[in-house]
């Protein structure tokens, strides 16, 4: 306690109250500080409110004035006669309209989806209708406007829109009928699909056993495009189609594509040639007509591009699917007006100049006899089954040079034996050699006995290789070889199965190259694998897809296996 008086104690009590002021004052600060942070924050949550509810405010006024304006008119432009107006198309009736400023004139064009207001002026642009008319084109005026068919014996005509001024005969168009105006060109997808506008990379040299048909249908196709003087001075015309017919697997299509690319290299000129390759059965449709509209389309397409002078091969594969005999009771009636589709396109008044028809079947019977005659397809070529020399040259298409062999010069690898000298089966069994006579093989000699080993155990007429046992109606039976079955498909996929196994052998830490044992178990399994196929309740028709063309067969039996045929 500070004595009266005392001028010390004095000043320290006071410097003591005043520090405690400090503090105090400190104190407050703090918390009013505290506290304008908290009325910051605060501010902000009500700053965010407003904003959100004067968003909220400005999209409902939005909301209600949209309500509120009266409903515009969708029309679409048919012309534009001026500046600032056009003719517009709506509901049917033409009315010509005042167009607003910020309205784009590039955009008014005929065809344009437009708005109008109350009062009838166009005051924007609107999206297409989300339903349209789809018409075909039946011709072209000279003014440009589309003669049309909407189904049935409709017809109109409309006014090209720049989109659709392109359309050609036979093409489908978008169209408003009641504008009358033809928007824009349809792609038909599925007529498109079957036009393949390339040459395929097939050459007559990647064809092997059919030397006579090669020949036949080069003198048929190519002499005309390449001597057309010579065929003009003896006033011979060119053939209009040719007819590949035999059984499935032995070269039909490779020849049609063939055709195309010696045409391309040789004809065309610079230009090249063109390959239509019409896939039948997706020709086929189930509406009234539509089969016959995709004919004529391919037939426009066939001709515009011969135009230049280039040649054109259309290519219908199966043809027997298309165009059977009419009246035949053997399908439906559609080819009652299919088939007179066709022969119209080939003998009508329009010519088909550079177009050549090519037609691939395993039925030729099954075709028309109408569309058969000479001056339609004129030249029939037959491609039957392979005999020994020509699957020898089929064979040697596949196993080339370039495939690695496994030499008899190679470790443990047999010698095949000259030709003619070895027994070899479908088992790979063979007499031996006697001592001595081992010599070393070249790689082409190698190469040849492979084949010719290969070919002798598909062909031999061994007891192994007897397959089937066929009775004809008058009661006749015949033995059938695997000979008898053989394919140049079938020769590609048994050396096919002799690279895969030599693959296999060298993944397998073996020796590389193709050897004999890889090509006799290749025919064994393809020969095993097709053991089942005759299995079928009409031996007559398989006999005639197979090309066992004559007598009517009633029966058959399997030789290799337990399994019957009956009729």
């Amino acid at each position: 306690m500070s004595v009266p008086g005392d001028p010390l104690a004095e000043a320290r009590e006071l410097a003591e109250a005043r520090g405690r002021a400090v503090e105090l004052a400190e104190r407050r600060l703090a918390n009013a500080r505290a506290d304008a942070r908290s009325l910051a924050q605060a501010n902000e949550k009500l700053n965010a409110t407003l904003r959100e509810a004067r968003g909220s405010l400005v999209g409902l006024r939005e909301q209600l004035e949209a309500l509120s304006n009266p409903p515009q008119a969708h029309g679409v432009v048919v012309g534009v006669p001026g500046e600032g107006v056009a003719d517009v198309s709506v509901g049917g009736r033409v009315l010509r309209v005042a167009v607003v400023p910020e309205v784009s004139g590039e955009g008014l064009q005929p065809g344009a989806p437009v708005l109008l207001n109350e009062a009838m002026m166009l005051v924007g642009l609107a999206p297409e209708a989300a339903q349209l008319d789809v018409v075909l084109v039946k011709d072209v005026l000279a003014d440009g406007r589309l003669l049309v068919s909407g189904g049935g014996d409709d017809e109109h005509l409309l006014t090209a829109s720049p989109e659709a001024s392109g359309a050609q005969p036979g093409q489908s168009v978008a169209a408003d009928r009641r504008a009358g105006i033809g928007l824009w060109v349809v792609e038909r997808t599925e007529v498109n699909d079957l036009l393949l506008d390339e040459v395929p990379d097939v050459d007559y040299a990647d064809i092997g056993g059919l030397g006579g048909q090669i020949e036949q249908i080069r003198d048929a196709v190519e002499l005309p495009f390449l001597h057309r003087d010579l065929y003009a001075r003896y006033q011979l015309p060119a053939p209009k189609g040719v007819l590949l017919y035999g059984p499935p697997g032995c070269g039909k299509t490779m020849i049609a594509k063939a055709v195309a690319n010696s045409l391309a290299e040789q004809v065309g000129g610079g230009v090249g040639s063109h390959f239509l390759n019409i896939k039948g059965p997706e020709l086929l449709n189930k509406y009234v007509g539509e089969t016959e509209r995709q004919i004529r389309v391919i037939f426009a397409t066939a001709r515009e591009h011969a135009a230049d002078g280039r040649p054109v091969i259309v290519f219908f594969d199966e043809m027997d699917s298309l165009f059977r005999t009419r009246g035949s009771g053997v399908s439906s009636d559609m080819e009652s007006t299919v088939v007179p589709q066709l022969l119209s396109e080939i003998d009508g008044v329009e010519g088909l100049s550079n177009v050549i028809i090519i037609g691939a079947t395993n039925r030729e019977d099954l075709i028309d006899p109408a569309i058969l005659r000479p001056g339609r397809l004129d030249v029939k070529i037959k491609l039957d089954r392979p005999d020994a020399a020509s699957a020898a040259e089929i064979l040697g298409k596949y196993l080339t040079a370039e495939v690695p062999l496994r030499t008899p010069g190679d470790p443990g690898e047999p010698d095949p034996g000259r030709p003619g000298e070895p027994n070899l089966g479908l088992h790979g069994e063979s007499h031996p050699r006697h001592p001595g006579e081992r010599r070393d093989l070249t790689t082409a000699e190698y190469r040849r006995q492979l084949i010719e080993a290969t070919v002798e155990a598909l062909y031999a007429t061994t007891d192994e290789n007897r397959f089937l046992e066929v009775t004809y109606a008058s009661g006749d039976r015949e033995v059938l070889y695997v000979k008898d079955f053989v394919s140049g498909a079938m020769l590609a996929n048994i050396v096919g199965r002799a690279k895969k196994s030599a693959i296999k052998e060298v993944l397998a830490g073996g020796p590389d190259g193709v050897r004999l044992e890889h090509l006799l178990g290749a025919c064994a399994d393809e020969v095993a694998e097709n053991e089942d196929l005759p299995n079928t309740t009409n031996p007559d028709d398989w006999a005639r897809i197979s090309g066992r063309k004559g007598e009517r067969i009633t029966f058959m039996r399997t030789l290799r296996g337990a399994r019957q045929v009956n009729p």
